[in-house]
């Protein structure tokens, strides 16, 4: 099937998917899950949370809560404040959304949110919270990804008999990934790749993958470099292939939303999460069902910034389209957008401290998922 029939058939699945997950709530009060200054009197006069990264499409259920007037952008801090909104309707509350990456010096958010008491809640994925579970804890309460989308790619070109990772380990091809990638140890322990094969150097360009014709593997977002090296970077120019780390066992959440432990009592006593949680789970419906001004904030946002990162708007169409044709937004298994599935997390947390890692040497003998995190606050009824 080609790419057209492909994005012929997504366009009518997500008008679908627009009528399941909104429901008969079309009114201009917000819905079921809002209405007019419903967060005012429970959550914190300014929500803010940290990312792990630069504004991109991954992260478009953040940026849909952001009202679309009279936000401020303080461009040196890369950082949005405006009014928290659901389906325009102004809850009575501020959101304010710092990136991540380069604008905290590349530390993970955990470790920001317990240096920065400002910070309300942040982006803490499932390796990482366990990880910190013993100095750091975390709490998780949504989870705007279903599926990680961390991909190991190479060129089918020049490679053409392989189809997976682990047969990049039969070719001994040379792997490139962040150095403090996680999932990577876990792939060694499992026998899925061999040490021999991984640099821990990448730095997120594509120069020495080009530079080296294709010859190397490459860690990768598989919602964003297939497009970028395919349609913008002119010295390559052509597909690449890929397997998501999702798809050979290592299921974390990516880019789930937590607090630190004391912080999540206040809200979850107050009231917030009770209702700020629904409000997240339809934003990401309202999101990737019709993406266009958000993704114009995005944009926006990072021509701000210029901080180096470039995101193009072929980058964000392309991004919305794979999340949906992967599933890296979408329902779990009950239907649900948003919620854990704790057999999932509990089968990551022994392979991560299986895997001799050190940095999960001293993980909390008998952690649980219910010490990482909670399905309290979800909305059964919201799902794409």
């Amino acid at each position: 099937m080609n790419r057209n029939v492909l994005r012929s058939l997504a366009v009518l699945a997500v008008v679908g998917l627009a009528a399941a997950g909104c429901g008969d709530d079309d009114d201009d009060d917000g819905g079921a899950v809002g209405g007019e200054g419903v967060l005012a009197e429970v959550c914190p006069a300014t929500i803010v949370l940290q990312t792990d990264w630069n504004p991109e499409a991954e992260h478009g259920m953040l940026y849909e809560l952001i009202g679309k007037t009279g936000y401020e952008i303080e461009a040196g801090a890369a950082t949005v404040r405006g009014d928290l909104v659901v389906r325009g309707v102004d809850t009575g509350v501020d959101f304010e959304v710092r990136s991540g990456g380069p604008a905290i010096g590349f530390q993970q958010v955990t470790a920001q949110m317990y240096q920065d008491n400002a910070i309300t809640m942040g982006y803490v994925s499932t390796d990482e919270a366990i990880e910190n579970a013993a100095e750091l804890p975390t709490i998780s309460f949504v989870a705007p990804l279903e599926i990680n989308p961390q991909m190991i790619m190479w060129d089918p070109e020049t490679y053409p008999e392989v189809d997976s990772i682990a047969d990049l380990k039969e070719e001994g091809v040379e792997i490139r990934y962040f150095g403090t990638a996680t999932y990577m140890p876990d792939l060694v322990a499992r026998g899925i790749v061999d040490e021999s094969q991984l640099d821990g150097s990448y730095d997120g360009t594509p120069a020495v993958f080009v530079s080296r014709g294709g010859e190397i593997a490459q860690q990768g977002f598989a919602s964003a470099e297939p497009y970028i090296y395919e349609n913008e970077i002119e010295d390559w120019g052509r597909p690449v292939e890929f397997e998501l780390i999702h798809d050979i066992g290592l299921q974390a959440y990516a880019a789930a939303i937590a607090a630190k432990p004391d912080t999540f009592e206040e809200l979850k006593d107050s009231g917030c999460l009770e209702r700020l949680v629904p409000i997240m789970q339809q934003a990401q419906v309202d999101y990737i069902t019709d993406p266009d001004a958000t993704n114009e904030l995005i944009l926006e946002l990072v021509e701000e910034y210029d901080n180096g990162w470039v995101y193009s708007q072929g980058v964000a169409d392309f991004s919305v389209q794979q999340q949906l044709d992967l599933g890296l937004v979408g329902n779990g298994p009950d239907d649900i957008l948003g919620n854990f599935d704790l057999d999932r997390i509990q089968a990551v947390i022994d392979s991560l401290v299986d895997s001799g890692q050190q940095s999960f040497a001293d993980v909390p003998e008998g952690l649980s998922p219910e010490d990482l995190v909670t399905n309290e606050f979800i909305d059964e009824g919201i799902g794409l």
